[in-house]
């Protein structure tokens, strides 16, 4: 696939998750609830997480923000439920790796995920990414 084709399909794929998000809303019976900002652009992520025996059992989020931002929310949630925690703190690692340029573990299957690896030509644009990922990690280390 040529290099313009790889950006159309991950520009399409996280314009789906913006305009569709999955997991977004309340999330009633949830044990963890963190409130992160990006005072730098203005996002904002609510984010509620089941954590029972050590393991992710649910999430959901809200809040605003860009496009990055939101997409990479949606994305999120959808990788972590059904972890253990210390999955999620792996997760976390390489995409906060992925998204700065680096290298990182690409043996674990990303999915949908793998469209914000161009973030990391937008320096700028790294914090809006990784909003929600910090809010996870933020959560568990409290729990």
């Amino acid at each position: 696939m040529s290099s313009n084709n790889l950006d159309a399909l991950y520009r399409s794929v996280i314009m789906d998750h913006y305009k569709n998000p999955r997991n977004k809303g309340t999330l009633e019976d949830g044990n963890l609830t963190i409130d992160m900002n990006n005072p730098t652009c203005g996002d904002r992520i609510h984010l509620t997480m089941k954590v029972e025996d050590g393991k992710i059992t649910d999430a959901r989020f809200e809040g605003e923000g860009c496009s990055i931002s939101m997409s990479s929310a949606s994305m999120m949630t959808q990788m972590i439920i059904g972890k253990d925690v210390e999955t999620a703190y792996k997760l976390s690692h390489i995409f906060s790796d992925m998204v700065q340029g680096k290298d990182y573990d690409d043996e674990i299957d990303l999915g949908d995920i793998e469209a914000l690896q161009g973030v990391s030509k937008f320096p700028a644009r790294i914090k809006c990414a990784t909003l929600a990922w910090k809010a996870m990690e933020k959560g568990l280390k409290e729990e």
